[in-house]
């Protein structure tokens, strides 16, 4: 009886709890939204004589709403620790953000993260399912300039010529950098069945915590925002695209998110915080955009290859809790442990696995210095 009295009080106080957040967070989105639709239809005369402050003001509204919808998340104790490159190093050249995709709170888990990247969050294009629209955010990414893409065959390609207008009407035009999408094209728990099928049909390999992307959405991006060459390739560097100053798009960055368990947080949790405190891993790997092929075939492989690498990266994780570093990082921990203590090296939490895949097998002798 005293074990059933004690789960009756944890399950009373978590309900509790999740009453007085959902009310919290309706008395936000009442005062914030609004505010933000307010300030920007009074702001309106300024976007006639000074488009370019008028976009400024409003992504320092943007990103004020994106940290309000993060802080949801550190109040339930949901934080995220990330690996990889420096992105902060890119943040203020253009740069598309492909993303596995396994539930709603896949975006709260970006708006956290990207809030210390410098101008990113305010001057950044999210592609997202048609659905959001219809949410308590949909007016505020309708006047951001964030694209609504619906999914399924019938569509696709209706939809890719909406993409390519949009992007040309308003991304530069409204100084945007980074553009985020999810090439997979819909939550991992829908769409593995039918991509693990396509993927036995066409002797592609199986996998079960990423599925294949989808080419459309990423094609019409290189071929709007960045540079022809003459061969055909991506052209990076200095390229200038001749309509604006902007040197177009220069980054891919591959950014793969891991839940522990696997199990996604959705927007739901986000809201009423019923889940443990969870800590979620973001890795991030970065591209030149000259290392990106454009002909279609060879764009469509490496694209694979690149959810071919987020799939092992998940597979590592479920098995031991970590992310596989890249050599940089790798190179680092060498510097770090030749300048200081060996003891220095166990925030890395390194496996021997780990260095026979980065390739730096030298480390190896480090290993009986850091504690398991």
């Amino acid at each position: 009886m005293a074990v059933t009295l004690a789960r009756a009080r944890r399950a009373g106080c978590a309900l509790l709890k999740a009453l007085l957040r959902f009310g919290f967070m309706v008395a936000n989105n009442l005062v914030a939204i609004p505010s933000y639709v307010l300030y920007l239809a009074v702001l309106q005369p300024l976007r006639v004589l000074d488009s370019q402050r008028f976009w400024y003001v409003e992504g320092v509204l943007f990103k004020w709403l994106l940290a309000m919808v993060a802080s949801w998340g550190w109040w339930a104790g949901y934080t995220v620790v990330e690996w990889g490159d420096d992105v902060k190093a890119v943040s203020e050249d253009e740069a598309m953000v492909l993303v596995n995709h396994q539930a709603t709170g896949d975006v709260c888990t970006l708006m956290m993260c990207l809030q210390d990247k410098g101008t990113v969050v305010r001057q950044m294009m999210w592609l997202m399912d048609h659905i959001f629209k219809y949410t308590n955010f949909g007016i505020v990414s309708l006047i951001h300039g964030d694209f609504f893409i619906r999914q399924g065959r019938a569509h696709r390609d209706q939809q890719l010529v909406l993409l390519k207008e949009h992007l040309e009407k308003y991304y530069r035009s409204r100084n945007r950098k980074w553009i985020v999408l999810f090439p997979e094209g819909g939550f991992l728990r829908k769409r593995r069945e039918t991509s693990q099928t396509f993927a036995k049909k066409n002797n592609l390999p199986f996998l079960k915590h990423v599925t294949l992307p989808r080419l459309g959405a990423t094609q019409v991006i290189l071929k709007t925002l960045v540079a022809q060459q003459e061969n055909g390739t991506l052209a990076g560097g200095d390229a200038v695209i001749k309509e604006s100053k902007s040197k177009g798009l220069q980054w891919v960055i591959d950014a793969t998110i891991a839940y522990p368990k696997g199990e996604p947080i959705d927007i739901q949790t986000w809201i009423l915080g019923y889940r443990q405190p969870t800590v979620t891993h973001v890795h991030y790997r970065i591209f030149p955009i000259k290392d990106v092929p454009a002909e279609p075939e060879a764009l469509t492989h490496w694209l694979y290859q690149r959810f071919i690498e987020k799939e092992d990266l998940l597979t590592h994780f479920y098995e031991t809790g970590r992310m596989l570093p890249s050599k940089e990082n790798c190179a680092l921990m060498m510097s770090f442990f030749l300048q200081g203590s060996p003891n220095d090296l166990r925030m890395y939490n390194y496996s021997s696995h780990v260095c026979d895949r980065c390739g730096y097998s030298h480390l190896c002798v480090l290993l009986p210095y850091i504690k398991k």
